[in-house]
């Protein structure tokens, strides 16, 4: 299995049309451990905090690139089971997620995702679990 790390100066949106309406960025990407940021501003609910569903978007979008770069060529890693735990709020700045695996198996990709404010303070705990599949897309 081959990681490829992404360094804090080459930030670039990956996983997706979602991650880009986000505004989330890679700083490192691996299948052991990923990293990715989002602001808080345009992800907020009525509230003006930011929204739950946006953390959890997070959550799963880092933890779902780390699973497909553990699934390796030919093979796709897909969401199956995702919780979180919101602990506290954030109205400004930037969110992080740090997802760590738990398990990288040949059918099954389990990972903890913690996000933080820029104070490090922790706003929300989250487990996903990623299904690990051939790649049938394109063959008939």
């Amino acid at each position: 299995m081959t990681e490829h790390i992404i360094t804090a100066t080459e930030k670039r949106p990956v996983g997706g049309v979602l991650s880009g309406r986000l505004g989330i960025t890679f700083s490192e990407l691996g299948a052991e451990r990923a990293v990715a940021s989002m602001p808080v501003e345009g992800n907020t609910q009525s509230h003006g905090i930011l929204h739950g569903g946006a953390s959890a978007a997070l959550a799963e979008t880092v933890a779902s690139v780390a699973a497909n770069l553990h699934a390796g060529e030919g093979r796709v890693a897909f969401g199956v089971e995702l919780n979180a735990s919101h602990h506290r709020s954030a109205a400004a700045g930037t969110v992080t997620a740090v997802a760590t695996a738990l398990h990288l198996g040949r059918t099954l990709a389990s990972y903890e995702i913690v996000v933080t404010d820029d104070r490090g303070r922790r706003l929300c705990t989250a487990r996903l679990t990623c299904a690990v599949l051939e790649d049938r897309r394109g063959t008939a």
